[in-house]
């Protein structure tokens, strides 16, 4: 279980400075965090490590992660950003 400390700096680690990411991660940090499974939160948690621009070709779907961990995680939130359209 996550404490709100843990999950504040979750959330302050989310904001990338990179407007497209921020609108992405924000979000699905805020309104889907909590509900994860504990491998989901432990692979959004090494998510937040990867370079801002390969979650942004992750994201855009120019290509896929190559760590399968990573490449479940970064589904999981397109899911979230396609149904919050």
């Amino acid at each position: 279980m996550t404490t709100d400390i843990e999950f504040n700096r979750l959330c302050w680690h989310s904001r990338r400075g990179m407007l497209e990411l921020d609108l992405i991660l924000e979000p699905f940090v805020q309104r889907r965090f909590r509900e994860l499974s504990a491998a989901d939160q432990l692979r959004y948690e090494r998510l937040l490590e990867c370079e801002d621009q390969d979650l942004f070709s992750w994201f855009l779907g120019r290509v896929e992660p190559e760590d399968e961990e990573i490449a479940a995680i970064v589904r999981r939130i397109l899911e979230f950003v396609r149904s919050d359209i």
